[in-house]
């Protein structure tokens, strides 16, 4: 799994509950992956939020402060990781 971020988008930021199940797979996907990730790119803003409650999304902000968000509800974590590919090759 090697993922890098280049061209316009500039940063990640993924919301997600600490418990609550819908987040479940975001959660193993920080697990899983968001060292190797970190290590490919090690300049790259990726942000973590956790907030009681909140529906799992990520957003990525692109070039000209242009955003996409996509919901991250009931996920697997290599669900979320092809919708951050996915969000990358914009």
């Amino acid at each position: 799994m090697a993922v890098r971020f280049a061209g316009a988008l500039k940063e990640l930021r993924i919301h997600l509950c600490q418990t609550n199940q819908q987040s479940a797979g975001v959660r193993d996907f920080i697990q899983k992956y968001y060292v190797g990730l970190k290590k490919e790119n090690p300049k790259f803003p990726i942000l973590i939020r956790e907030c009681s409650g909140v529906q799992p999304r990520v957003w990525a902000r692109y070039d000209r402060g242009v955003e996409m968000s996509e919901s991250l509800s009931d996920f697997t974590s290599d669900q979320v990781l092809q919708i951050i590919q996915k969000l990358n090759s914009v």
